[in-house]
């Protein structure tokens, strides 16, 4: 599932993978495609880093041990990788969006986070002026053959 908002919204800078801690209903609702990332973003509870806002609905199957759709889920970092993290997301101006959330081969959830900026409207004009020429560009190499 990819947060295509983010990469509208955002300039990211720096990638990151993290593994999440997740209750066995939102694993299965993640695997029927029922998550959501528009609006979520990671930040510091407690020295850790979580997964803020995400909306995973619940699992109808599992009523008595369902989960709320937008609790803070823990991140999985290793200790430098999140402190560096940490050590960015305080200066000014820096945010952590997920980009994506998946299972990896191993049938694991992870989620590729981004360490992002926020765009100027003038920045998000030029982005879709250049998405536009690649367009054009590659239709005009096509049509030449």
């Amino acid at each position: 599932m990819q947060n295509r908002r983010a990469r509208h919204e955002y300039l990211i800078e720096d990638s990151v993978e993290a593994g999440l801690v997740l209750m066995g209903s939102e694993v299965k609702s993640l695997r029927a495609g029922k998550a959501s990332l528009g609006e979520a973003y990671a930040g510091e509870q407690e020295g850790e880093l979580y997964l803020l806002n995400a909306h995973i609905a619940e699992y109808s199957p599992a009523n008595r041990f369902g989960h709320s759709p937008k609790r803070a889920r823990k991140l999985l970092l290793h200790k430098r990788e999140r402190d560096r993290l940490l050590g960015q997301i305080r200066r000014e101006g820096y945010t952590l969006v997920p980009l994506s959330i998946y299972f990896n081969d191993r049938g694991i959830a992870k989620l590729k986070l981004g360490l992002a900026r926020g765009k100027k409207k003038a920045d998000k004009r030029e982005a879709a002026k250049q998405r536009d020429w690649q367009r054009e560009k590659s239709r005009i190499l096509k049509a030449q053959g």
